[in-house]
């Protein structure tokens, strides 16, 4: 392992939307270069999880060393969802070369479009590959035209593979060798190494997933993360051939693993720079950023005596997910939970089905929300998670929500309802462009009117074949209120929201009518009614249950009738006063699903 010339590594990641075949084809580089045997053999090997293997996604990158004709091929397997773009963006630093996977049925869509900026920004060699040609739907013409007009690149340059039958696969291989350059040589004496992932495992500690730059690093070498500033000894070095196998060191140019004494990856984060204790490095590896979570929901156990582990098993998930954030919450109605923060929906959903799963948990799940920047008037700057924490209105000189610039990509004919869309969640159309029988359609919208279902409206609009990116762009003071929901009288804090006032009408109105479907019936009426302030902006009732007191009295004079009732509506009175609403889970999450 450690007389591997330079010149005989190639480093390279394989770069594609949501299912155009990427896990796929590395089953085939890994098959055909005898790195897995056939029997060991199974579809999506990269993909560890079961959660993964479920929803046909890659959730957490894997690296992997393949030997071929005496070069040592290491690739990276991305995640293509958005919520892991840093994740990605760190992946393609650690590379020279990436593999752009265009599916020949469905063509460029908006995650292609993000990741090939970013490959483009790490300055890597771009290998078009159109996956998928053995399929009757396959439209290789107008696909090619597509990755021609966005690399700028001849036909020739593009392999046309098919990755399940493995058609056209050796090809790529013999690419990679040719084109992908080999790593530069570094210019430093001192050590530095890239993490671009890192993992908790429950026997062996923290786990980082490296690119060495400069120098090298031995086994049980004494480490330090300039990022973080943690100390570590590296406890074992080696490849992933996909199993972990160790050696000696790692030299530069190599990618590898290292197993450390670290307790959480808090303290080795993806994108910082792992160097020596005994020669440190005095510049870092750029482009580290702290990852920030914006969106943020409450995870309540189903009843309070499994607070203890729920909190338990979000600390252990937080082990080995340094993005996840969270602390306690206190709600009157659902009890002790947790509030904790997320890098977008995708990510919130799996943390969710971890939990439930792994940990055996039942879970409330209330409404996601983003931050708010809420300047006051004594000049104090506030930041808030949820919209209970707001402070008084009096005293709120403005508050800011984050916005972001998004890109979807949809056929022509579906330009007109996306744009209605947009306007309809208050985003801004930047940008109209056109690529080949595609539009490419900019915009900047809030980020929280993006959070329930505008992916499955925008889905439903395109049929299907509209795809969406987004990233972050900054915070805007707009003219925001909170609308609180009140039942049978009683403010339940859960349910809160922040919207703009120019919405805040019928949303309240939506989320009444919803209650009113989930809360059951009680034996007094019960109002339901939203209000920003101390103004009621909606209400519905839930009318009694009604029993016929009277069926006992037969003739006689009217007026015995009347006193039965009397003493009926006295009582129902005094129901109202005192009764109790038990609110079920379901109500917490009606904004989820808003038709």
């Amino acid at each position: 392992m450690d007389l591997i010339k330079k010149s005989a590594i190639r480093n390279f990641c394989i770069i594609a939307h949501i299912d155009h075949g990427k896990s796929t084809l590395a089953d085939r580089l890994l098959e055909l270069t005898g790195t897995v045997e056939k029997r060991n053999m199974k579809a999506q090997l990269l993909d560890r999880m079961d959660l993964e293997r479920e929803k046909g996604i890659t959730i957490k990158l894997a690296p992997v060393r393949m030997e071929y004709k005496g070069f040592e091929l290491n690739l990276i397997d991305t995640p293509g969802h958005v919520d892991f773009s840093y994740e990605v963006s760190r992946s393609l630093e650690a590379c020279e070369g990436a593999l752009l996977v265009v599916d020949a049925t469905q063509g460029i869509q908006a995650q292609t479009l993000a990741n090939v900026y970013l490959a483009i920004a790490a300055d890597l060699t771009i290998i078009p590959v159109l996956n998928k040609i053995d399929l009757p739907a396959a439209d290789v013409e107008r696909v090619s035209a597509e990755v021609m007009n966005l690399l700028g690149c001849s036909r020739e340059d593009i392999l046309e593979i098919s990755a399940k039958t493995g058609m056209g696969v050796d090809k790529v291989l013999e690419r990679i060798v040719k084109d992908i350059p080999e790593p530069k040589p570094s210019e430093r004496n001192e050590t530095r190494a890239l993490i671009f992932d890192s993992y908790y495992d429950d026997y062996r500690g923290v786990i980082l997933y490296v690119r060495v730059f400069d120098g090298f690093i031995d086994k049980n070498a004494s480490i330090q993360m300039m990022a973080t500033s943690a100390n570590g000894l590296a406890l074992e070095v080696g490849a992933l051939k996909p199993e972990m196998t160790a050696g000696k060191s790692l030299q530069a140019g190599e990618i590898g693993y290292i197993v450390t004494n670290l307790k959480s990856t808090r303290e080795a984060k993806v994108g910082d720079t792992i160097t020596l204790q005994s020669n440190p490095s005095t510049a870092q590896l750029p482009g580290y950023k702290n990852v920030q979570p914006f969106v943020y929901a409450g995870f309540f156990p189903e009843s309070n005596e499994f607070y203890q582990e729920l909190k338990d098993a979000v600390e252990k998930l937080s082990l080995s997910d340094s993005a996840l954030q969270f602390e306690p919450e206190n709600s009157p109605v659902l009890g002790f939970g947790v509030r904790i923060g997320f890098l977008g929906l995708l990510h919130m959903d799996i943390v969710r089905e971890r939990l439930e799963r792994e940990y055996n948990l039942d879970l409330v799940v209330t409404n996601p929300s983003t931050d708010y920047q809420i300047s006051l008037l004594n000049g104090d700057e506030l930041d808030i998670k949820s919209a209970a924490d707001l402070p008084d209105p009096a005293s709120i000189k403005e508050i800011r929500e984050p916005w972001i610039r998004g890109e979807i990509i949809v056929p022509q004919d579906y330009v007109g309802p996306v744009i209605q869309l947009i306007s309809g969640k208050r985003g801004l159309q930047t940008n109209l462009s056109y690529v080949e029988e595609r539009a490419l359609v900019a915009f900047e919208a809030p980020l929280a009117n993006l959070l329930t279902d505008f992916y499955d409206q925008l889905k439903s609009l395109t049929s299907g074949y509209g795809s969406f990116n987004y990233e972050l762009d900054n915070y805007r003071a707009e003219d925001l209120v909170r609308v609180d929901f009140y039942v049978a009288g009683e403010m339940v804090s859960a349910l809160s929201i922040m919207v703009h006032r120019s919405e805040a009408d019928s949303i309240g109105r939506i989320t009444v009518g919803k209650l009113k479907e989930v809360i059951p019936r009680q034996n007094f009426q019960v109002a339901l009614q939203a209000a920003i302030g101390g103004r009621f902006i909606a209400r519905e009732d839930i009318s009694a249950y009604r029993k016929d007191v009277t069926t006992g009295l037969y003739g006689g004079d009217v007026s015995r009738k009347k006193k039965v009732l009397a003493k009926q509506a006295k009582g129902k009175k005094r129901m109202k006063r005192f009764g109790k609403v038990d609110i079920p889970a379901e109500a917490f999450t009606v904004m989820l699903k808003r038709d």
